[in-house]
Parts: structure tokens; sequence; C-alpha cells
């Protein structure tokens, strides 16, 4: 299997004042990256390293990309923590995986944290990726310090959905899967979408907008907030959304999944109070 990281680092052992790091990983449909996080402030310590997801992504080929990634960290003494959070892109209980939307069937069943944990000799606490995207929006991004009823939307090559409610998250989810004119609405609007169609920024909005419309009608969040690689490109399409609820950019961007995990790998996902 080849791999094509972002960039060949060599991770630094240690934070300094910031205190030990945790490793966290996150597995997309088209990439699945890791880094370093200070989680003191939420920022990547050093590059990220991204391989692309193996296809068919059966649980034993991303596994391998998983503990290939987790050797570009191994755990040190006082600097890089032995704990390392993953992501996987469906239902998460107890570390089995219920659903798989955009990853191989066989992951249905599958104890994910066994499987990363076995592969990487290292113990992995395991979490839906827009969960983990949702936490760490809440924690240092634009979720920060809001209360109420908050929707973290991640766009990408599917639609995912993290909910909060005063800052407690109700997990799995999964509000990219209802049916817009019978079809899934992840398939009717998702990111992969708009390149996979040829959708003008505009349209592809209008599709998005009717999504945000339905899932306004069942939740009732007091913010949105849009996050994945496509919201470093919010100006193209959030002015072009009328919707009755506040919506804004995630700050974290495709960073949030890693930072997320880490924050689970961590145990220390509690929102900033």
């Amino acid at each position: 299997m080849s791999s094509q990281p972002d960039q060949t680092a060599t991770a630094p052992e240690t934070t300094g004042d910031a205190g030990p790091a945790y490793l966290g990983i996150d597995v997309g449909g088209s990439g699945i990256k890791g880094a370093l996080v200070d989680l003191s402030s939420g920022k990547l310590i050093g590059e990220r390293n991204r391989i692309a997801t193996p296809h068919p992504a059966t649980p034993k080929a991303v596994a391998d990309v998983v503990a290939q990634l987790s050797d570009s960290w191994p755990p040190s003494p006082g600097g890089v923590q032995a704990n390392f959070g993953c992501t996987v892109p469906g239902v998460v209980k107890a570390g089995l995986i219920k659903t798989a939307a955009n990853i191989d069937p066989l992951w249905i069943g599958c104890d994910a944290a066994s499987l990363y944990t076995g592969a990487t000799g290292r113990n992995c606490r395991v979490i839906n990726d827009a969960d983990a995207a949702g936490l760490a929006e809440l924690r240092f991004g634009a979720g920060a310090g809001r209360g109420g009823t908050i929707a973290v939307i991640t766009l990408g090559t599917g639609i995912g959905s993290a909910l909060f409610v005063d800052g407690h998250l109700v997990p799995n989810t999964e509000m990219g899967h209802f049916e817009i004119d019978g079809r899934d609405a992840e398939l009717f609007a998702a990111a992969s979408v708009r390149e996979i169609e040829k959708l003008k920024w505009k349209e592809w909005a209008g599709r998005l907008n009717r999504y945000l419309e339905g899932f306004n009608r069942l939740i009732w969040p007091d913010l949105i907030i849009l996050g994945g690689g496509i919201s470093k490109k919010a100006d193209k399409f959030l002015p072009h959304l009328h919707l009755d609820v506040e919506v804004v950019p995630a700050l974290l961007h495709n960073d949030a999944g890693i930072i997320g995990a880490a924050l689970v790998a961590s145990e220390d996902s509690r929102p900033t109070p």
C-alpha cells in the first residue's frame, strides 16, 4: 500500500510547557489524517500526516493505515501519550461499529477499538467522526462559550451531524441520512456531490439550504456550525443560505476531527464552560 503524507515530518516528543501530547486520527471517505494535539489550546503540534483511504476500506486495510500513522508518533514518557483517539464514519456504540455509509460493509459489527488497539499496540478510543468534530468546535471553535442546542454539520464525502444540548453531546445522530425527494440527504447535498455533479456554488448552496431547512424543522437548534474542509470556502455559499436559524462556518475546518479524537483519547471532551 502506497502512502501520500501531506508532509514527511518527525513529530516532537514533548510539548514543552503545554503538557503531554495526544494523537488524534480522523478516518474519512477520501483520506485518513493524523496529528499530535496540544489540548491546552486545541492546536496541532507540527504537521498533520495524511494517507489516502484504501479502497475497499475494509477494517483491516484501514487499521493498517492507522497503524502506519500511529508509528509516526510513538509514545514517550512525559511526551506523546500511549492513548490515542480515532474516528470512524459510522455509528459507534461502546467501540462497536453499527453502520457503514461511506466505508466497507464489513465494518458493521466490528470492534473498532480492539482492532485499532491490536494494530497499533496502544490503547485506542473510538468515536463517530462528526461527533469528534463537534466536540472540537464546541471546545475550541465556533461553538466555544455558547449554550442552548447546537448542531455541527460536517460536509465532505457525506454529511455528518453532531448535536449538543447545553454542552452535552447526543451521540450518533446521523442526520445526514434523512430523505429529500426519496434520496438520502447526503447523496443530494454533500460537498462531494457538488464536485461529482459539477454544480455551481449557488446551485449547490440551494441544495444545502433545502437540507438545512429540513434539519431545522426537525431539531430547531439555536446555532448550526458548518464544518468539513469546505468550511474554508464559506464565503462562496453562506451568502446564498436563507434560514431561520444562525448559521456560521466552523473555525477548525478539516482539523476538527483530529482534535476531537485527541480530546476523546485524553478523556477530556467537555466543552468550554
